[in-house]
């Protein structure tokens, strides 16, 4: 047989190339980022995951209000959902939920489960898309680029996987608010990421912060916007670690870097009310506090740790974390847990909740 040359197998070869490359497209995986896994939610969330998971639930035909806060309204109509599914009643929203939950989702659709997917490209991807429940050209656009993001199938039809990846997408907080700003350490603004819940915490305990004294809470590092390992640091790997700067006394924390305890301008009165405002916008969601004032670590509020004499290290959990330093127990159902719902014009009082409280009050109230 006679052998084709160069030139002729050219274009015999380009076909073929062009001919896998077809076929890789058409089997690419869907699970994307080897991460991802749907959020666990629980009484006592907060964030765009919750905010996203009322939606669906209003979908469903209930009446929630759109809060952003996992309360016991939240916790009730989860609980009922289950029911009817024949799902185990305990008003977590785990993968199984989720999944009863989420609809697929393709242009043209017009439904409030399309309201919690714009309103959650809008704060994960900061898209800006218009919220109207209307799967347009717009939102199309949107899902595709994100798909791409993540290495899915970028389709613009939004199935499980495309669920699944959005809601552990991790969230950017709001530094324009009055209450946070941003000091930057060695990983710059590329760690500022950290999981919804983690995210809407740090956002409330700095607006609960401000209503009392006035003064803004400085978010330091967290994680990369897809986890992993980051320079400087063992842990800040899975969204749930945030650094927070000490309070000055001059009350210039969010400019002037490098104070630590044993400095003349720590101010470690209202340090200490950050760290309560901290608590309290989280109950039972901070695991710990790493800070190595002795004072405070006296008092109960914080753990030493090497390392950290000039932040706070605060360690959020969430129920059923697959590894135990993260994870918190699940709470009861009609547990009745008091929620502040903080809003940027808070006055920084707890509402609701009892006064007066002391320091050991407060961390049986809000820690397990």
């Amino acid at each position: 047989m006679k052998r084709l040359s160069a030139v002729a197998r050219r274009p015999l070869l380009l076909a073929l190339l062009l001919s896998l490359l077809l076929a890789a497209g058409a089997t690419a995986p869907t699970e994307a980022h080897r991460r991802a896994v749907f959020p666990i939610e629980s009484l006592g969330s907060r964030g765009i995951n919750v905010t996203a998971l009322q939606h669906l639930l209003r979908a469903k035909g209930s009446s929630l209000t759109i809060s952003g806060v996992f309360d016991g309204a939240t916790q009730q109509q989860v609980a009922a959902l289950q029911e009817l599914a024949g799902l185990k009643r305990d008003g977590v929203v785990n993968a199984a939920t989720w999944e009863r939950l989420l609809p697929v989702l393709a242009p043209g659709a017009r439904t409030e489960a399309v309201t919690a997917l714009q309103r959650l490209l809008n704060k994960k991807r900061r898209s800006g898309l218009t919220v109207n429940g209307y799967y347009d050209s717009a939102t199309r656009e949107t899902v595709t680029a994100f798909q791409a993001h993540m290495g899915l199938n970028a389709s613009g039809r939004v199935n499980l996987a495309t669920w699944r990846n959005l809601l552990w997408h991790y969230v950017k907080p709001a530094f324009a608010s009055t209450a946070l700003c941003d000091y930057h350490s060695g990983n710059g603004k590329a760690s500022n990421w950290a999981t919804s819940a983690a995210v809407a915490q740090v956002e409330a305990a700095a607006a609960l912060f401000h209503g009392r004294t006035g003064l803004k809470t400085s978010h330091g590092e967290a994680s990369l916007e897809h986890g992993g390992n980051i320079a400087g640091h063992s842990t800040h790997e899975l969204g749930l670690d945030v650094d927070v700067g000490l309070i000055r006394r001059d009350g210039r924390h969010c400019r002037r870097l490098g104070l630590d305890y044993r400095h003349a301008q720590y101010d470690r009165a209202r340090t200490r009310r950050l760290i309560e405002a901290i608590y309290d916008a989280a109950p039972g969601r901070v695991k710990l506090i790493y800070f190595n004032d002795p004072v405070l670590v006296r008092e109960g509020l914080v753990v030493s740790y090497p390392n950290h004499s000039h932040h706070l290290h605060i360690r959020y959990c969430e129920v059923g974390h697959a590894q135990p330093r993260y994870r918190c127990p699940a709470p009861a159902l009609d547990a009745g847990l008091e929620l502040p719902l903080i809003a940027a014009s808070t006055s920084g009082e707890l509402a609701p909740g009892p006064s007066g409280m002391s320091l050991a009050a407060r961390l049986a109230r809000h820690r397990y």
